[in-house]
């Protein structure tokens, strides 16, 4: 029988930083868990794509969006914006941005094992 594991995003097993955003990673019993801050100005495609060396995010994002605005546009060319209190489930290929002043909070249940790395 497996042993239940509580675990906090102030002690992570990982820290992933990047121009003008940071993911607090966990890793449970094979699952990767990311809580991640985007500051104002941070964009995916200048802060993250020079590390993936993808035209666009290739992971699958299954998020909980807690404080900000992120806007992602998928590479057919559609847009929305993930709000706090959304969830989200978005599919490889796109972009995505903070809009306005406020950092964009998420908890991504899904995209984080190899995002930023």
């Amino acid at each position: 029988m497996k042993k239940a594991e509580v675990r906090n995003f102030g002690k992570p097993d990982e820290v992933r930083e990047f121009p003008k955003g940071k993911v607090n990673v966990l890793k449970m019993d094979g699952a990767t868990v990311g809580h991640a801050v985007l500051q104002p100005g941070w964009r995916w495609s200048t802060s993250v794509q020079p590390v993936a060396k993808t035209k666009s995010c290739e992971a699958t994002h299954f998020q909980f969006h807690l404080a900000g605005v992120l806007r992602v546009r998928m590479d057919d060319g559609t847009e929305f914006d993930c709000r706090p209190g959304d969830v989200s489930l978005i599919p490889p290929g796109h972009d995505a941005w903070v809009v306005g002043n406020e950092p964009a909070v998420v908890v991504d249940f899904q995209g984080m094992a190899h995002f930023a790395k």
